[in-house]
């Protein structure tokens, strides 16, 4: 018994069925561009087995362990890694037990659609996961990743992924993506320069994170010019390991371009740690502007990944730390908030900015204007939460009539979740090609265009966005 239905995400009414399966059918085997991801470059780099079937599929995603969360399933007893010390489950059968036993939990969600496409069509299971076959589901994904076909360099050939981007801090070596870069390996694994750590004054230890900063570059980060010489220094450092991007996770899309002696001075409170909130935010939103600034010099495309409140969960952050399933969306500002972002740079063709969002009332009335009038500016996909065939679906409805499918840059999947990929991946293709077959169905679309631009959304406009 199949785990995935052919024809999933694909329009009930059969003639509009029939063109969304033809489209698909013509971008199913294009290769993957993942420009944006948080998969670890060790795994390519030191390309040994996946641990065990609970590290590779439940401990390392929020996606999945924070459903069980929400039902009452102590994260120490999914096996997440505290910070704090306390004791967690580490017998990975264990792990996968109580993932099985709850696996019920996932249903309709898009984490069921991709767990399932991988079961299915990476370790060829056919038997739905659950309590009664949790056994038997982890002695065969564990088998199979004792094979050579399944170590990560081999799952990255067969996945067809033709470039992988990770996602390093400004104070990283870089060492795993020397690695690679010095093996016989020939997949594109690539780093894009992260500085949240370096340019967030409420990020823990920002004053430390800067003087650290200064000693990787020999610059003096405790003056303002040598801060900003540093991330030069940086982003050039990541360009020799492929980086063609850099990325921001804010909590706003806040933008300020300020008299450069008033950043100064914001800076050295920063430093200080005397910032009020407010200020720290304007620093933020300073430091995109100078970001943009130096991308006209040296090529990065900038990413402003904003409204998300980090760590909305007091207890989980101090027991877990970072990224554990307790960020929550927010209610964005893009019109004001760009426009200091904009007026500096927004004209400028040859640079590419491109905007996340979790707030989707965002889409039709403010990003989808934006994009369509700033030669600078580009969509970016739907992400995290929205990252689903209705999520898809939705940021299609709301954005092409205004700025097309060209503002946009195509699907990447944002995961740290490996064999996830070519499921996020598939249903994009599907989300995409089953909206394609409703606009040709409806006389919106001519059938050759629709093909054309099912290639472009899969596999053209991100190469291009991201200068690949």
């Amino acid at each position: 018994m199949k785990l995935t239905d052919p024809d999933r995400l694909f329009p009930v009414e059969s003639a509009v069925r029939t063109l969304a399966r033809e489209l698909y059918e013509s971008v199913a085997e294009l290769p993957i561009i993942s420009p944006h991801g948080h998969c670890d470059p060790s795994w390519f780099a030191k390309n040994e087995r996946f641990p065990d079937p609970a590290q590779l599929f439940v401990v390392p995603d929020h996606y999945v362990f924070r459903m069980l969360v929400s039902q009452g399933v102590p994260m120490a007893d999914l096996g997440v890694p505290s910070v704090d010390g306390r004791a967690v489950e580490d017998d990975p059968r264990k792990i996968w037990r109580r993932f099985a036993e709850n696996y019920h939990l996932l249903r309709g969600t898009p984490s069921s659609m991709w767990l399932d496409h991988s079961f299915e069509h990476v370790f060829d299971l056919d038997e739905r996961l659950s309590a009664d076959t949790a056994d038997a589901y982890y002695d065969h994904i564990d088998a199979k990743l004792a094979e050579d076909a399944f170590r990560p360099r081999a799952l990255f050939d067969r996945f067809g992924i033709e470039l992988l981007a990770t996602t390093e801090s400004a104070l990283d070596d870089l060492t795993w993506h020397k690695m690679i870069g010095d093996s016989d390996w020939n997949g594109r694994v690539v780093t894009t320069y992260r500085p949240d750590n370096v340019v967030d004054p409420e990020f823990e230890g920002f004053a430390d994170n800067v003087a650290q900063f200064g000693a990787l570059t020999g610059e003096d980060t405790s003056t303002w010019e040598g801060y900003l010489q540093a991330h030069r220094v940086r982003r050039a450092f990541f360009k020799t390991y492929g980086a063609t991007a850099s990325d921001h996770g804010h909590a706003t899309a806040r933008t300020e371009d300020m008299p450069q002696a008033d950043a100064a001075a914001l800076f050295a409170k920063a430093l200080a740690g005397t910032c009020t909130p407010d200020e720290a935010d304007a620093f933020r939103g300073q430091m995109l502007t100078e970001m943009a600034r130096m991308s006209l010099d040296d090529g990065l495309v900038l990413q402003i990944h904003p409204g998300s409140f980090r760590n909305h969960s007091a207890s989980v952050f101090a027991g877990f730390g970072r990224d554990k399933g307790f960020d929550i969306p927010s209610q964005t500002d893009y019109v004001h908030a760009l426009k200091p972002l904009l007026d500096a740079v927004g004209m400028e063709p040859s640079l590419t900015i491109i905007v996340f969002t979790l707030d989707e009332t965002s889409y039709s009335r403010e990003l989808a204007p934006l994009a369509g009038a700033y030669p600078a500016l580009r969509l970016g996909p739907p992400w995290w939460f929205f990252d689903s065939n209705e999520g898809i679906k939705r940021f299609r409805e709301a954005t092409t009539e205004t700025c097309g499918f060209y503002n946009t840059v195509g699907f990447n999947d944002d995961t740290r979740a490996f064999c996830s990929i070519p499921a996020r991946h598939d249903v994009a293709r599907r989300s995409d090609c089953a909206y394609l077959a409703n606009l040709v169905a409806t006389g919106r679309l001519g059938l050759a265009d629709a093909h054309e631009v099912a290639h472009d959304l899969t596999y053209r406009l991100a190469k291009q966005a991201y200068r690949l």
